[in-house]
């Protein structure tokens, strides 16, 4: 069964695209694109489109650097 989720914050939106039966390259895949705002990011926006392989490999590193870190730690509002 295809899965298909998005997240949007201020400044970025993420998505997840899964179909567990296709074979085809790319049919999994995560986005994460920049959304222009307040001057950060201006139009085109950039974006960044990996495997679920990479993503789960950007998933570790994170985890590991950012160990136990909550959004609540920074003030950062997401």
């Amino acid at each position: 069964m295809p899965y298909s989720k998005s997240k949007s914050t201020k400044r970025f939106s993420f998505g997840i695209t899964r179909n567990p039966t296709a074979k085809k390259a790319g049919s999994n895949r995560v986005t994460i694109a920049t959304n222009p705002v307040d001057g950060h990011y201006s139009f085109p926006t950039t974006g960044l489109t990996m495997s679920i392989k990479e993503a789960t490999a950007l998933q570790g590193f994170l985890n590991n650097e950012l160990g136990g870190y909550t959004p609540l730690d920074s003030g950062v509002e997401l």
